[in-house]
């Protein structure tokens, strides 16, 4: 088990829950801009959002955004360890350093010993696209072994300065070398795990990554915090975090199975799953809801949802919790069906 850390209100490792993270990609010296898509971020059920800091203009306008948002919030620090600093003091939750970029070791000991005083962890973010020149030309290529003895170094700069609330995280735009940095990281430290493929792509290549990537990580123990990153909206990077971690069965909520459709289907069921699924999937309390295609496996997996449809000529059948419950037209079948499921999660938020 990893040690914990502690960021705003959130615990992050020492076997508290994975929490999900993404990155708002609005100027944050828009402080409205950047207020509004933290929120939109809140509400499709993130747990941290990190803000770029790349000018002094950014940093100062942490100060306001703290004021009008209690999401924990990490402050993305590359090149000039001054703007950490200026972080620190206006209440940013976490800094997070790139050692690829932050400069001489005298930097990264002036960063802790503020957050150190501030009392808030700090991650080391190693990018195989950013290593450090000299690591880069011993080993003549990102590698896991040049990615982990590149956090190993600033750990040690970081103990040196009495600082241990680190967080740690190795990406990669390989998919393979990413799962083997962690896993090798994950034999050396019990620092908590920052997990993620980087620079993966737009939503579909994205999350293709991110499901092999992260995915096999979490099912092997690896990662104490997550984020998706994918070339779209922050906030499908959060759908699809959370998404991930139900799959896995690492967080209660929505459990959605529809079928791939085949020449018995009897109706447009793409369509139909993908509104339906579009609809529902904010949905925060455990709930398996099926939706079915035609009747060889649909009254089956029907029956064993909380709630599902199974289709047919010009219709469906409703399940409730293994039992027909009616029957619904398939003009207007979605929306009919969405406000079914809805009302069944409204009712289970009052068990």
């Amino acid at each position: 088990m990893t040690k914990q850390v502690k960021v705003r209100n959130l615990l992050i490792g020492g076997g508290a829950p994975v929490t999900v993270q993404s990155m708002t990609n609005t100027p944050t010296a828009d402080v409205a801009a950047t207020v509004a898509q933290i929120r939109a971020l809140e509400a499709a059920g993130c747990d941290i959002v990190r803000l770029a800091i790349p000018n002094e203009e950014a940093a100062l306008a942490i100060a306001q955004i703290r004021e009008q948002t209690d999401m924990p919030l990490v402050a993305d620090i590359h090149f000039d360890y001054r703007l950490a600093l200026m972080c620190i003091e206006r209440g940013i939750d976490k800094i997070r350093i790139n050692p690829g970029n932050i400069g001489a070791d005298e930097n990264v000991r002036a960063v802790a010993v503020a957050a150190r005083k501030a009392g808030i962890p700090i991650r080391i973010g190693i990018n195989g696209g950013s290593l450090e020149k000299e690591l880069l030309e011993r080993y003549g290529h990102p590698c896991a072994e040049a990615m982990t003895e590149s956090a190993l170094r600033q750990v040690k700069l970081l103990e040196q300065a009495d600082f241990t609330d680190i967080v740690l995280s190795l990406k990669a735009s390989s998919v393979p070398l990413t799962i083997e940095a962690y896993r090798r990281m994950s034999q050396l430290t019990d620092y908590p795990l920052h997990i993620g493929v980087t620079e993966a792509g737009t939503k579909w290549q994205g999350t293709l990554a991110a499901g092999i990537g992260i995915g096999t990580l979490l099912s092997e123990g690896i990662g104490d915090t997550l984020r998706v990153s994918l070339t779209d909206d922050p906030v499908e990077e959060v759908h699809t975090g959370i998404a991930l971690l139900r799959l896995l069965e690492q967080r209660k909520g929505l459990r959605f199975v529809s079928c791939p459709t085949c020449g018995r289907c009897q109706v447009d069921l793409v369509p139909i799953a993908q509104k339906i699924y579009e609809q529902i999937r904010t949905v925060d309390v455990p709930l398996h809801v099926a939706v079915m295609g035609c009747a060889v496996n649909g009254p089956g997996e029907a029956r064993e949802a909380d709630i599902g449809i199974a289709c047919g000529k010009g219709e469906a059948l409703l399940f409730y919790h293994g039992e027909i419950a009616g029957k619904l037209p398939e003009d207007g079948l979605a929306e009919a069906f969405v406000e079914r499921v809805l009302k069944l999660a409204e009712e289970r938020k009052k068990l």
